[in-house]
């Protein structure tokens, strides 16, 4: 078995597919309706860039272990950038993307990649964010921490999203165990580099637009998020 988080058709069989499908639809639905209410002037721009950001952040496969390959999912990443109901729109776009024309995961199984990329990373990611900077002080660097330990747990839960389904629908005859084995051994280490490119990026936008970190509004003081003259980009 070759693990991965971009399902191929046929992997899963179509009754499985035909339902979390319905699942994506739901999930696609609530965060059109959430990315309105939650999106601004100042994050429509950055909500495009991050979608940018994040295909490229997957389309780079880099080798693991014993010949398997993994990639990055960005869903923590987004969430705390543009807020978890934009970061759902973002991912559904990069994968509708990937799959259409990079054959990167199939057309039938498109809604489980949604469900697990972008429904199950985003809300483990935003989650585990809200809890723990509720629970650090208030400060940057509580947000950057944060941020990487979204990252890091939303890749490994992701991929046992997709352990759920193959048992509910799996068309291999690969034991249940050596799966589980498989995906989430493999993410885990997935996992810290996810958590460590989310915690730099982070840092940086912090450090140039604090104003543009969607996760850091309500956590940080205002003076925090205001771009004083000396730190202004040139034409602010």
């Amino acid at each position: 078995m070759r693990p991965a988080l971009h399902i191929p058709d046929g992997f899963i069989d179509v009754p499985t597919s035909a339902a979390v499908w319905v699942i994506a639809v739901l999930g696609i639905a609530l965060a059109l309706r959430g990315a309105r209410r939650q999106l601004d002037d100042s994050l429509i721009p950055m909500a495009g860039l991050t979608a940018v950001f994040i295909f490229a952040m997957q389309m780079l496969n880099f080798p693991v272990a014993a010949g398997t390959s993994g990639h990055l999912i960005g869903a923590a990443l987004a969430a705390v950038l543009i807020g978890p109901w934009a970061a759902v729109l973002a991912l559904t776009v990069v994968l509708v993307v990937q799959a259409l024309f990079f054959a990167d995961g199939g057309l039938i199984a498109l809604g489980l990649n949604i469900t697990n990329l972008a429904l199950v990373a985003v809300a483990v990611s935003w989650l585990v964010f809200s809890l723990l900077a509720r629970l650090l002080p208030k400060s940057p660097l509580s947000v950057i921490i944060t941020a990487g330990i979204a990252g890091f747990l939303s890749v490994p839960v992701a991929a046992l999203a997709f352990v759920v389904e193959f048992a509910l629908g799996g068309t291999g005859a690969v034991p249940l165990a050596t799966v589980f084995t498989a995906m989430v051994g493999v993410h885990l280490v997935i996992g810290v580099i996810e958590g460590i490119v989310t915690a730099l990026v982070v840092a940086a936008v912090l450090a140039l637009r604090p104003d543009l970190v969607f996760g850091a509004r309500g956590l940080l003081p205002e003076r925090m998020l205001t771009l004083t003259p000396a730190r202004a980009p040139k034409g602010v």
